[in-house]
């Protein structure tokens, strides 16, 4: 067993900073980041206060068949997803649990007709990548424009200011990916 990325994975299932479950153990930061990373192995005592300050009891910690488990949502249904909508389109998000510690944004969009999504430079996303379920769409990126389709599909650096606009008379739908720069 990988007692480092067990550990931190019930950290991150559990949404604690490594600053928290540090203090809440009694141990310094960088003991937990030892920990975790491998670079020491830490003793019983150690592991049963790291362990107490997550509630999580040192026998099932060492149970394999729960190591798998996860404890937080992994299928949404429509009705899970989290509202994001700004501008005139109605924007879902997947994933509501990973607001705060998040890789990618993927939303399900309806862009009702004529709408327009406006979207200035932003330091915080990396790539954008999206495909287009119904209606037809004009992707603006700085200026120059693309034509979208059902089926068809783009990937762009997403910093970029850029426009999604629906021209048509008729609801347009996409999915959409963006994923956040790394700090």
């Amino acid at each position: 067993m990988n007692v480092g990325e067990r550990l931190y994975q019930l950290r991150k299932n559990k949404k604690i900073s490594q600053r928290e479950l540090a203090k809440r153990a009694g141990m310094t930061n960088s003991a937990i980041s030892m920990i975790e990373t491998n670079k020491v192995s830490p003793s019983i005592s150690s592991l049963e206060k790291v362990l107490a300050a997550l509630a999580v009891p040192l026998s099932s910690f060492f149970d394999t068949s729960q190591a798998d488990e996860l404890d937080y949502q992994v299928v949404y249904k429509e009705d899970d997803l989290l509202d994001v909508s700004h501008d005139q389109v109605s924007k879902q998000l997947v994933g509501k649990h990973f607001i705060k510690e998040r890789a990618m944004c993927a939303t399900v969009q309806r862009y009702p007709a004529g709408a327009i999504s406006d979207v200035e430079e932003n330091a915080k996303l990396a790539e954008k990548t999206g495909y287009l379920i119904k209606g037809k769409l004009v992707l603006d990126i700085k200026g120059k424009k693309h034509s979208l389709e059902v089926g068809d599909s783009f990937y762009f650096e997403s910093h970029l200011p850029h426009k999604i606009i629906n021209h048509t008379y008729t609801e347009a739908l996409m999915f959409c990916v963006a994923a956040t720069a790394k700090s």
